[in-house]
């Protein structure tokens, strides 16, 4: 019996695929060609604007009404790159995962959040802190969600259809008195349009703590700043910027996800090919993967390139997104702005000095961005810098970084000091193999495995050590925390000087479990604005 090789192609079949596939060749090297001289005149930026039914509906009133407004932002590194790449952070299914991604943050940050205190000793907690749908007692005036109260929104994944309704509350907080809370005034209390929370708003006597009700399920308090795991993400996230969106299919798939709730996003943010000098260092193959999706207008945006990357990271076209947003008007009709700003930083350990050298040009570009686009007749409200700035402040390897000057100008909710954190933050990488793993496969599951000291040791990256030096981590008596590299910075002394921020909360979000290797941040800040006069 003769037996046929079947893994030996005739030489007729061949030399037919190879007339066949030929050509493909010098086409694909003509349109690169074509394609990166082209790269020097695009815009570093794609914008897509909805269009609102009144300018009404993307502004915020609280200033113009009471004199204070909350604010919400977030921000996630999603790890969106081409499958093949994806793969070595084993993650897979970029398609899939940017829609999903887009669904769960939709679902997270369009829900009523409703928290209710019951006056009983033994039984003083939050009923349903994070997923009640009880109905509506009253309409928010911010417009910018009202805009959508009606809307059903309707994605297609890759493998299921989900279908959900964007309810038309953004908050509402039932308070029955607790024996450690503060009596309610009998006055009705002035609102604090677009707040998630009531536990950390100034009051008429003074700075009002979170109540024992907040601290016993849900949101806890320590160094006067409000914080949680929670496994959605927060209600009412005003500004959300994402990282590492890469693949531009998958960008417009975010998009698409977004856009019923923010009316103002900005994609495939960065430059490709080769750039004039002093502008990036070498030919970009990638984008920043810099996603920004706002509920405001944005008036100003400006895209600044590293231009000190090296090694693999220097395909990217990494840098700083700084825009600037219309918020509303304040109680004498002059105009409120915001400032916002993303980055992703240098990754490869031990080039902490590549790093600082970019926080170096942060903060100038930051200065310089706010210096032309500031006007006289603006009230500033907040300044906001976040992003993946892939150095932590536990590592003895990235001590260059933790004592950088930046952190004199922004302050960091959750540090205590250079290479100090506050003893109930949360390390925000995870280690790569264990992403499927059961304790951390559902957002449920991974909140409970953050909130358990020996259950974080296993699936949040251990800090790095500097090299021939033994880590002593943690100092005795210290939580293990592990390295958080997702950070939301705010400043003060770049805002309206008749402004006040507090913080209402700090948030850990696992809402992505299984569809990154990171942990989601969000903050909340307060601002009041006091009378002009």
């Amino acid at each position: 019996m003769r037996l046929e090789r079947p893994d030996v192609a005739h030489p007729d079949c061949c030399l037919e695929k190879r007339q066949r596939h030929g050509p493909a060749a010098p086409l694909g090297l003509l349109g690169f060609i074509i394609w990166a001289p082209l790269q020097a005149c695009r815009r570093p930026f794609s914008y897509h604007r909805e269009t609102a039914s009144s300018p009404e509906n993307e502004t915020h009133r609280g200033f113009e009404l009471v004199g204070r407004a909350s604010f919400g932002f977030a921000t996630a590194n999603l790890c969106l790159l081409p499958d093949s790449l994806a793969r070595f952070n084993n993650l897979g299914h970029t398609q899939r995962r940017a829609t999903v991604i887009g669904q769960h943050i939709v679902q997270g940050v369009c829900r009523p959040n409703i928290r209710i205190f019951v006056d009983s000793p033994s039984s003083c907690g939050t009923l349903s802190p994070s997923y009640s749908i009880l109905p509506s007692v009253n309409s928010s005036s911010y417009g910018a969600t009202d805009k959508h109260a009606q809307t059903v929104v309707s994605h297609h994944s890759d493998s299921a259809e989900v279908n959900f309704s964007i309810p038309k509350s953004n908050s509402d907080v039932v308070c029955l008195p607790c024996d450690d809370t503060e009596e309610p005034s009998a006055e009705s209390p002035s609102p604090v349009l677009n707040a998630n929370h009531i536990s950390n708003q100034q009051g008429g006597a003074g700075h009002r703590s979170a109540p024992r009700a907040l601290l016993s399920q849900g949101l806890r308090q320590q160094d006067d700043v409000p914080w949680e795991v929670s496994s959605l993400f927060p209600a009412n996230v005003d500004i959300l910027c994402l990282e590492e969106v890469f693949d531009k299919r998958a960008a417009q798939k975010l998009t698409q996800a977004l856009r019923p709730v923010y009316g103002h996003i900005l994609y495939d943010v960065g430059v490709y090919a080769c750039q004039p000098p002093c502008r990036c260092s070498s030919f970009k193959f990638f984008n920043s993967g810099l996603l920004l999706a706002s509920r405001f207008p944005v008036l100003d945006a400006q895209y600044q390139c590293f231009p000190n990357s090296r090694g693999e990271d220097a395909l990217a076209a990494k840098g700083l997104l700084s825009v600037k947003v219309l918020i509303g008007q304040n109680q004498k009709q002059k105009k409120v702005v915001g400032y916002f700003n993303c980055t992703h930083l240098h990754a490869p350990e031990g080039d902490g000095e590549i790093r600082c050298e970019q926080l170096n040009l942060v903060t100038t570009w930051i200065g310089d961005f706010q210096a032309a686009t500031k006007l006289p007749d603006e009230d500033v409200a907040f300044d906001v810098l976040c992003g993946d700035f892939n150095f932590d402040n536990c590592s003895p390897d990235d001590t260059l970084e933790q004592n950088h000057h930046l952190f004199e100008e922004y302050r960091d909710p959750c540090r205590a000091g250079p290479g100090k954190e506050k003893p109930w933050v949360i390390g925000t990488l995870l280690e790569q193999p264990t992403l499927y793993e059961d304790d951390i496969n559902t957002p449920e599951k991974l909140q409970r495995t953050l909130e358990s000291e020996d259950l974080r040791k296993r699936y949040v990256s251990p800090p790095v050590p500097v090299d021939d030096h033994p880590l002593v981590y943690p100092e005795t008596g210290q939580p293990w925390i592990g390295r958080r590299i997702d950070y939301i910075l705010y400043r003060e002394n770049s805002i309206s000087k008749h402004c006040r921020t507090e913080i209402e909360e700090v948030t850990f979000i696992t809402q992505l479990a299984g569809l990154t290797d990171h942990i989601p941040v969000g903050l909340r800040l307060n601002v009041i604005m006091d009378s002009l006069e």
